[in-house]
């Protein structure tokens, strides 16, 4: 069991990996609507991912309260929306096409900026996959290995355009195949080990999966709504982002269900 748990969380660490090496077979940087389309299907994926795979289990892990089994669920997505906007508010990043930084006052590089921006982001997408192996460790039937595997497999999809967005711009600015190979590998490596850490809390987790189910997803909404939205629609007019969001939760819902 514990095998196939640590081969699940590292299937988005694969993804994120293999996107970061199109840095080796792609000779120019990524175009400004294919960045687009490729952060439309990202938000996809992980609003998809937020209600299937996370608010839906939260609820039906609630069931028992009756009327009341909305409540779990608000409160941990609320958390986990005020969990990131502090993060937000206190971690030094850049966002894509963005001129100023957020965050505390930083001297830090640019590209180091970057890389926290997606470090950031990764942070409630390894959180997730950590709470759904948890709460499939635990036993009681709710979560399923499917249910596990699905999360963990789209998590991945949508981290391959994520890596390539990172790469692909670190060269461009200048540094070496390795290293812009090495920064977006990198900025995918907080989501195994927060996948990790919530598993092994599986005592404390597991009372509370409701609350920490739907934690997940309100942070994973958080980033969609405050920045891969607005990366995928800024510019000139264009529908590209929103095709690719629609097909990436379509993907991941009928992932969901088939594996689930």
């Amino acid at each position: 069991m514990w095998q196939n748990i640590f081969e699940g969380l590292m299937i988005p660490f694969a993804g994120t990996t293999l996107g970061s090496a199109c840095v080796f077979f792609m000779k120019k940087e990524l175009g400004r609507n294919t960045q687009r389309a490729l952060s439309g299907f990202a938000s996809g994926v992980m609003v998809a991912a937020s209600i299937w795979s996370l608010i839906i289990p939260a609820l039906e892990l609630s069931a028992d309260k009756g009327r009341l089994s909305f409540s779990a669920p608000v409160i941990g997505f609320w958390l986990g929306i005020l969990f990131l906007l502090i993060l937000d508010s206190v971690i030094p990043h850049l966002h894509l096409y963005a001129e100023e930084a957020e965050g505390v006052r930083s001297k830090a590089a640019k590209t180091t900026m970057m890389l926290l921006a997606v470090t950031l982001h990764n942070i409630p997408e390894g959180m997730a996959v950590g709470v759904i192996y948890a709460g499939l460790l635990s036993g009681g039937g709710k979560i399923t290995a499917g249910d596990a595997f699905a999360l963990a497999l789209g998590i991945a999809i949508q981290n391959f355009p994520e890596g390539a967005i990172i790469s692909m711009p670190l060269h461009s600015e200048g540094k070496s195949k390795i290293k812009s190979f090495a920064g977006g590998t990198l900025s995918g490596a907080v989501e195994p080990l927060g996948a990790l850490l919530t598993v092994l809390a599986l005592r404390l987790v597991v009372p509370a999966m409701p609350y920490f189910l739907s934690f997940a997803a309100g942070a994973m909404i958080y980033v969609v709504v405050e920045e891969l939205i607005p990366e995928m629609s800024q510019g000139e007019h264009s529908n590209i982002g929103f095709v690719m969001f629609a097909l990436g939760f379509t993907v991941m819902m009928a992932l969901d269900v088939a594996l689930g």
